[in-house]
């Protein structure tokens, strides 16, 4: 549990630093920074072999790499114009949903309707007050979260250890740095800016992605997946620790909501076993 709660905080804090960099080298810079840095990062320590791979196993590989790309990509854009805690909260829905939809069971859709509740509570003084831009790719974010889920999935029973991984993050990367590159251009040079990079992609890629392999070696997938909807309150703790994000006591309630929901969705047990795993490796 410890590693679990461990790989949530520093996904969430890691993302708060993120933030604290979009000034600097923008949104789309800091995907780019993140995406590459933690590539490299993977391609050195894992050392993935990439022969004897057939067409489908590359067509999960790339699919999970558009995934990773799209996951953080909507993602920065939006904690770019909304507060952290409730641009997690939006996009949990993703995994919600699929957790809904894979279970197919009556007391899920219960969980749906508490998790919409929340979310209509967080727009009760006007999404304008979050931004609808914001709101929107924060939705964006985790449809790329549900895909990420069932691709992650998929290529871990495709590719051994963190192979696909690696070779994900590297197919991430490739799309996010050219964008990247036109956006923030020089600035990424920057060493200062380099540096945050690298805090960045371990505390939001390398470290949670190793502390939750781990911690699945040893725990039921329930109870990691429960634990991991705690990622609206961590987020709404790292914003206002980091980013000195105040939220009002309405918006509170809402991702109070949205974590009850999620925390409910993913205890509702499936009808077939198949799909019990894709619905819990959901890491940022």
């Amino acid at each position: 549990m410890g590693l679990v709660l461990g790989a949530a905080l520093s996904v969430q804090f890691g993302s708060a630093v993120a933030a604290l960099l979009f000034p600097q080298a923008g949104a789309a810079g800091v995907v780019a920074l993140r995406l590459g840095i933690a590539a490299a990062l993977l391609l050195a320590v894992c050392r993935p072999r990439i022969r004897g791979y057939g067409r489908g196993d590359w067509l999960v590989a790339a699919g999970f790499g558009v995934a990773l790309a799209g996951m953080n990509g909507l993602f920065y854009q939006a904690i770019d114009r909304i507060p952290l805690g409730p641009a997690v909260t939006l996009e949990v829905l993703g995994p919600l949903l699929l957790s809904v939809v894979t279970a197919r069971r009556a007391a899920s859709w219960l969980w749906a309707a508490l998790a919409a509740g929340g979310v209509a509570l967080l727009g009760y003084q006007g999404f304008e007050r979050l931004n609808l831009a914001g709101a929107g790719f924060a939705l964006g974010a985790g449809a790329m979260w549900a895909a990420y889920i069932v691709f992650s999935a998929r290529a871990g029973r495709r590719f051994p250890k963190t192979d696909g991984l690696a070779l994900a993050l590297t197919a991430a990367a490739v799309i996010a740095l050219p964008i990247g590159i036109a956006d923030a251009g020089t600035a990424l040079l920057n060493p200062v800016t380099l540096g945050l990079g690298a805090v960045v992609a371990l505390m939001s890629s390398v470290l949670p992605y190793s502390l939750e392999l781990r911690a699945l070696r040893s725990m039921p997938t329930t109870t990691f997946a429960v634990l991991m909807s705690l990622g609206p309150a961590i987020a709404t703790l790292a914003g206002f620790l980091v980013l000195d994000q105040r939220l009002t006591t309405i918006e509170l309630a809402a991702i109070a909501l949205v974590i009850v929901a999620s925390a409910g969705a993913v205890r509702t047990p499936p009808k077939t076993r198949d799909h019990n795993h894709e619905v819990v490796r959901t890491s940022q």
